[in-house]
């Protein structure tokens, strides 16, 4: 399990990675899609360009996510991170505008340019390198640290990839005479940028509405409450996500026998068990219910 320095270590070597990666591309891509003639790759740039501005937001929403529990943030500051991910989702859609209406521009109001230069082809290659590691190192990042922002980040990466791909293909295929290819291929890369932004809003969404990580985090919740030996029985497990992290809350079975103290000392020692062998789980509220009052509820609801 990492501690909260190893997590901010990972997120800070990933987001640096994604930052100065996309200022290397933004430049490259604008360059060679102004003196190549490519209207697809100059696209393809100003859309990396958000990349560098999502990735200091992404930077800055796990700064804020990593800070701890106080006064006014009694569970911490979390839900920064999926917040930080809707606003990539609102760079993402500015993005997809921008490159429709200049293709609206070219095709509709007829500014097709000559065919774009075959330099084109070549940064369009490079691009689907340079993306797939970036997108590959933040999402492994984001997934390793539990971190909603750098996921965002590396998804919102990944849409380069696919981007230098069709910018790719319209390069070659313009050379064929069919120079309006390569403002096409724009607007292909707008629908898979909206695309992206549609799912990306639902994880989000759903991150900052509550909703359980998994099902199997549920039993994971169980087995570790379950490990004491005088836990009879769990219910009514309830999880709160914040997105890198969640709280708990569970009903533990007991016999009725046992004295406050006892009982007191077990739900302590369930809570501890929980936090030290659920990742994900930062916070832990156990209420102790005797065993045999849940067994008479239990005969009573059958019959």
């Amino acid at each position: 399990m990492q501690n909260a320095s190893e997590r901010e270590k990972i997120g800070k070597q990933a987001s640096y990675v994604a930052i100065f990666g996309n200022i290397f591309l933004t430049i490259f891509n604008i360059i060679v899609g102004i003196f190549s003639g490519s209207t697809a790759l100059v696209a393809e740039g100003f859309h990396t360009l958000s990349d560098v501005l999502t990735s200091v937001i992404a930077f800055i929403g796990f700064k804020i996510g990593m800070k701890p529990a106080d006064e006014e943030h009694q569970y911490g500051h979390g839900r920064a991170e999926p917040i930080v991910g809707l606003i990539i989702v609102v760079f993402l859609l500015i993005v997809a505008y921008e490159i429709i209406y200049g293709a609206y521009a070219k095709i509709i109001l007829g500014e097709i340019v000559a065919p774009p230069g075959l330099i084109a082809a070549i940064m369009a290659a490079i691009g689907i390198g340079i993306n797939y590691t970036m997108s590959t190192y933040l999402t492994r990042s984001g997934e390793r640290i539990n971190s909603p922002a750098l996921i965002a980040d590396g998804k919102h990466q990944r849409v380069d990839i696919f981007s230098c791909v069709t910018v790719l293909i319209g390069v070659v295929i313009s050379q064929f005479g069919i120079p309006i290819i390569d403002t096409i291929v724009s607007v292909f890369i707008a629908i898979i940028i909206l695309n992206t932004a549609f799912h990306l809003a639902l994880d989000n969404f759903n991150t900052l509405m509550g909703k359980i990580p998994s099902k199997e985090l549920i039993e994971d919740i169980k087995s570790a409450a379950l490990a004491s030996e005088c836990v009879k029985g769990v219910h009514d497990v309830k999880v709160n996500n914040m997105g890198p992290y969640a709280s708990a809350e569970l009903h533990i079975e007991l016999n009725k026998e046992l004295k406050l103290e006892k009982s007191h000392k077990i739900a302590h020692e369930v809570e501890q068990n929980i936090i030290n062998n659920v990742e994900s789980i930062k916070m832990v509220s156990v209420h102790t219910c005797p065993i045999e009052v849940i067994c008479k509820q239990n005969l009573e609801k059958n019959n």
